[in-house]
């Protein structure tokens, strides 16, 4: 079975259609690897680990982070306002969630370096062995 990796973004939106944007990119790069586009607050089948590419702000390279916590919650003033990481803090709440891995893409990212991505990928596995999981 493949490995599995779910794609959120928004191709509307141009800050946040870079996932969706470096996909077929990602997949010629990566063929043993499933990629889904998801809307992250439908509905959909959630596994006990997952493995998200997300565009995140604040952030100046691609990172990988293992924990929910290394993000700081967005404003909540309406249901509108209720995003990927609300959902994603919600199922770890209710116990749906067990081990998440977020692969980050900063906005600024330029989709023609996608294919650089494995380089990334490998440094910051490399450093995810070493304790520095998520520093910029």
């Amino acid at each position: 079975m493949k490995k599995q990796i779910f794609v959120f973004g928004n191709p509307d939106l141009e800050m946040d259609s870079l996932p969706i944007r470096i996909l077929p990119e990602l997949q010629k790069i990566f063929p043993e690897i499933e990629f889904e586009v998801l809307d992250p607050n439908e509905e959909w089948e959630i596994p006990a680990e997952i493995t998200i590419i997300d565009t995140v702000e604040d952030i100046s390279k691609p990172q990988m982070f293992y924990d929910l916590k290394n993000f700081r919650p967005p404003p909540r003033l309406t249901m509108h306002d209720f995003d990927a990481y609300s959902n994603l803090r919600h199922l770890q709440k209710i116990g749906k969630l067990k081990k998440i891995t977020v692969i980050a893409i900063p906005p600024n990212f330029d989709p023609m370096r996608a294919s650089l991505l494995p380089i990334h990928f490998e440094k910051m596995r490399g450093a995810a062995h070493a304790g520095i999981v998520g520093a910029d």
